[in-house]
């Protein structure tokens, strides 16, 4: 079979939750099928990083953009009903490599990785088409009007608004569409669009997200994450500002450390607060997490899977984490990890962990056998292949 795949961001190497998911597709279609991958890259950097990807499908495009070009491509819809989301993801020149490629190759799917770039495709008839969801981002979007000044936002809301009608609509222009996790999936549901759903889960590597037998030091706890990501930026913000100073005053030996590229100014200014450490982009991130006594996840606006989580608990350390953050592992409060919501029960939860090494050896071996049992890449992609046979079978009848 030829699949056609297009994902927003070019998906190698699989380092950021935006190119794990469909890095795992691709490397899993192509075991069986010809795959060809039409994606964005936005530097010199990534366009040569990318080159890798040609051992794991048999062709690919890219399309090059510049991020100020884009940035005006979203401005250009704010009048619109198009969402800006839709605009920072348009590139003249990919939509004319996939409108030739479909043109000159026959191919037996079109998969697509993201509504923002449902629009290369939406309107190829013909050929089955899945789009992937991923995360529903309307209610990203709609999350963030509850953290940001007014009347910033206002423009939250609007693009919220104007991308739940945009997946609403770009759900009835594919055969078939999935998300990422059931609670992704109930709000697709939701819509009522009469198209078919389904949802398979992230995996991880379990291989290369390992314990390794080393020690870890008991008064450290982590932070994984993009920093110049807002919901990152956010989360640590508040920890450090309500729930670090619970944590100091009843255990003045720890520490945090906060992993994760490109921080901000006032990311950076956090290292003034004792025992914090900011990194900034690290090489590695598993050394930090190994040698933490767990790590924290205590994110306020969470879509989706957090990968953080996955790759924390399939190395055997435990995770403290948000309500809306733990939504999207397949994982129990108590038995894998803990899960805390006001400051008290964050610092609690820590200091549970940090001062019983019985009970940071419980979660450690808990969370990874979930992991090995829950969220394993193989088993994520039967559910997919089950996805992919029953298109193509309702395709078939029409």
């Amino acid at each position: 079979m030829k699949i056609l795949y297009v994902c927003h961001r070019f998906p190698f190497p699989p380092k950021r939750g935006g190119k794990i998911r469909p890095f795992n597709m691709i490397r899993h279609f192509s075991q069986q099928h010809e795959v060809t991958v039409c994606s964005l890259v936005r530097s010199d950097e990534e366009a040569a990083e990318g080159q890798g990807l040609e051992a794991h499908c048999a062709h690919f495009e890219m399309g090059r953009v510049s991020n100020p070009v884009q940035t005006l491509r979203m401005v250009a819809r704010l009048p619109t009903l198009t969402p800006s989301s839709m605009g920072f993801f348009y590139c003249p020149d990919l939509a004319r490599r996939v409108k030739a490629l479909v043109a000159r190759e026959k191919f037996d799917l079109i998969f697509v990785h993201c509504s923002s770039v449902a629009q290369y495709v939406e309107d190829i008839e013909g050929i089955p088409k899945i789009l992937d969801f991923g995360d529903m981002d309307s209610q990203k979007w709609l999350e963030y009007v509850k953290f940001k000044p007014f009347p910033l936002n206002m423009g939250y809301w609007l693009e919220g608004t104007k991308m739940e009608r945009a997946e609403r609509r770009l759900a009835t222009r594919f055969n078939m569409c999935t998300a990422t996790t059931r609670a992704e999936w109930e709000t697709l549901e939701s819509y009522e669009t009469g198209v078919s759903t389904g949802w398979f889960p992230n995996g991880v590597d379990a291989g290369f997200f390992k314990p390794d037998g080393e020690g870890y030091d008991p008064d450290l706890i982590s932070f994984i994450g993009r920093m110049d990501y807002y919901p990152n930026q956010e989360c640590m913000f508040d920890f450090c500002k309500r729930i670090w100073p619970l944590l100091k005053a009843r255990r003045p030996s720890l520490k945090l450390v906060i992993v994760g590229a490109d921080p901000i100014p006032a990311v950076r200014k956090l290292e003034e607060l004792d025992g914090v450490t900011v990194t900034g982009s690290v090489p590695d991130v598993r050394p930090y997490i190994l040698r933490s006594a767990l790590m924290v996840a205590p994110l306020n606006i969470a879509r989706g899977t957090q990968n953080k989580i996955l790759e924390a608990m399939a190395m055997g350390v435990p995770v403290v984490t948000s309500k809306v953050a733990a939504g999207g592992v397949d994982a129990e409060d108590e038995n894998h990890f803990l899960v805390a919501d006001t400051p008290d029960e964050y610092a609690c939860a820590i200091l549970r962990i940090v001062e019983n090494p019985a009970e940071r050896e419980r979660l450690a071996i808990a969370g990874r056998e979930r992991m090995l049992s829950h969220h394993d890449w193989p088993k994520s992609m039967e559910r997919l292949d089950g996805i992919v046979e029953r298109c193509l079978s309702e395709f078939a009848k029409q």
